[in-house]
């Protein structure tokens, strides 16, 4: 079912009484990010996709000094209106950030998490990706920023076995492409978060960190930081699969993430307030 609560566009597939996943996308914000993940998902969770603001089809002007706590605001009044329980969150780089932001500010919302190649603080690796890209934008264009985009999320190999494919997604991208200022925007919050300590540790939630040690984008390092900062976590540290490893790495991934999702079912009462969303 797809449809809109107040700023954010969402779709739900699966099991009416499944047990609820939902998926946050990394930068790029949108959710057939997830597509590799849905078939996997489906036949036993009622699975909750959503664009982040001011990406895809949830539609405005991100504003100035935009925050990752504001993108987990903004999916916790979603969910708010929709789910009655906890839920299985799984977030991407970026969506692992609103994750966390998400299971501090309400701790009863959210049961599990899969954060895959999050961070608990800035690097100095990323910090000049982040730039490479901001200038490419600035002084390029959209085009630019997008043929370059594989190059930090995918490894070398991968893209030149998928050519076609990626360049069939860039030019659905760049059909889509959001305003500068909202990319930049965001892109200003995620390189701004930095949580506490005592934050971190203050998450409850059953979180299993996902890393790649070929991840050109963010360093496996960051992700066994961020687990060790988390009471309840474990990491598990895959040999490939770059960034994206959950567009790599289909099989592996799902089978990885079906098994945390079976070790840490939520309570029976934690299904939607709806029959169907």
């Amino acid at each position: 079912m797809k449809s809109a609560a107040g700023t954010l566009y969402w779709e739900a597939y699966g099991p009416a009484d499944g047990e609820t996943v939902v998926l946050s996308a990394g930068l790029g914000g949108a959710g057939k990010y997830w597509s590799p993940q849905l078939p996997a998902l489906t036949e036993r969770y009622r699975v909750l996709v959503y664009d982040q603001f001011g990406t895809g089809r949830s539609r405005g002007d991100v504003p100035e000094f935009y925050t990752v706590a504001d993108m987990a605001a903004e999916l916790d009044a979603l969910l708010e209106e929709q789910i009655a329980g906890p839920v299985h969150f799984i977030g991407h780089a970026l969506g692992g950030l609103i994750g966390l932001e998400l299971a501090r500010r309400s701790p009863g919302r959210v049961g599990s998490l899969l954060l895959i190649n999050a961070w608990a603080e800035p690097n100095a690796h990323s910090r000049r990706c982040f730039s490479v890209r901001r200038k490419l934008l600035l002084s390029s264009g959209p085009e630019a920023y997008l043929e370059a985009q594989p190059l930090f999320l995918f490894p070398p190999v991968w893209i030149a076995e998928n050519s076609e494919w990626l360049e069939q997604e860039s030019s659905h991208m760049l059909a889509s492409f959001p305003s500068q200022e909202n990319v930049l925007r965001r892109l200003a919050a995620l390189q701004s978060w930095q949580p506490k300590p005592e934050d971190l540790a203050s998450i409850r939630a059953n979180t299993l960190v996902l890393a790649t040690r070929d991840d050109a984008l963010v360093p496996w390092t960051c992700s066994q930081k961020l687990a060790s900062r988390l009471p309840n976590s474990g990491i598990r540290l895959l040999p490939e699969g770059g960034h994206a490893v959950n567009v790599t790495e289909v099989e592996r991934f799902n089978e990885l993430m079906l098994d945390h999702l079976r070790k840490h079912r939520l309570p029976a009462e934690a299904l939607t307030t709806q029959e169907a969303l």
